[in-house]
C-alpha cells in the first residue's frame, strides 16, 4: 500500500505561483525508478494528467499547462513537485500525484484556488 499526501495548494491572485508538493509512502523502498504525475480536477470536470516525468526526468506537460508548470522529483525524499507559475482561473481545481496511468489509490490532493 502506498500513501501520497499532496501539499502547498492555497489561494491565489491570477498571474500568481504556488509550489505543490507530494511525498510517496508505504510499501515502496523508492520511487526513483518510476514514471510520476500531477493529475488536476476541476469541479464538474474528469481528473486529468497535466504533468509527468519520467525516471529519468524527462518531462511531458499538457498544452493548457505548457510553459507555466514545471514538474521535479527529489528520489531521495521520494517526493514530486509541481511548480504553478502564471496561474489562471481555469488553473482552479484539487491537484493530486500518482504513478502514471494512476495505479495508486489516489491522496487527498491539495486545493489550488485562482481568483482576484
Amino acid at each position: 500500500q502506498v500513501q501520497l499526501v499532496e501539499s502547498g495548494g492555497g489561494l491565489v491572485q491570477p498571474g500568481g505561483s504556488l509550489r505543490l508538493s507530494c511525498a510517496a509512502s508505504g510499501s515502496i523502498f523508492s520511487i526513483y525508478t518510476m514514471n510520476m504525475g500531477w493529475y488536476r480536477q476541476a469541479p464538474g470536470r474528469q481528473r486529468e494528467l497535466v504533468a509527468t516525468i519520467t525516471s529519468g526526468g524527462s518531462t511531458n506537460y499538457a498544452d493548457s499547462v505548457k510553459g507555466r508548470f514545471t514538474i521535479s522529483r527529489d528520489n531521495a525524499k521520494n517526493t514530486v513537485y509541481l511548480q504553478l507559475n502564471s496561474l489562471k482561473p481555469e488553473d482552479t481545481a484539487v491537484y493530486y500525484c500518482n504513478r502514471p496511468p494512476a495505479i495508486w489509490s489516489w491522496g487527498q490532493g491539495t486545493q489550488v484556488t485562482v481568483s482576484s
